[in-house]
């Protein structure tokens, strides 16, 4: 395990940098789904594991969990996308 912290972007920095959050199969490990995150001009970003994305979120309603996801996410965004 690393101690190092890891720095995010503020809300506002990733909304304007995110393009797209989806959802895809792991390649690398079966029955396991994760949510890539996708810039403005199509370039990938990083990941988030779906389940630890939905233990972090808790319990949200079914009409709310997008927003949600898309909330969790964008506060989220490590800083060292900035250097891809």
């Amino acid at each position: 395990m690393s101690d190092e912290v890891v720095k995010y972007l503020s809300a506002a920095d990733a909304a304007r940098l995110v393009g797209a959050i989806q959802e895809e199969e792991d390649i690398e490990q079966t029955n396991r789904r994760i949510l890539t995150v996708y810039s403005k001009d199509n370039k990938e970003l990083c990941w988030f594991d779906f389940n630890e994305l939905k233990a972090a979120i808790g319990n949200v309603a079914a009409g709310d969990r997008k927003e949600a996801v898309r909330n969790y996410v964008l506060n989220h965004i490590p800083d060292w996308v900035n250097d891809l």
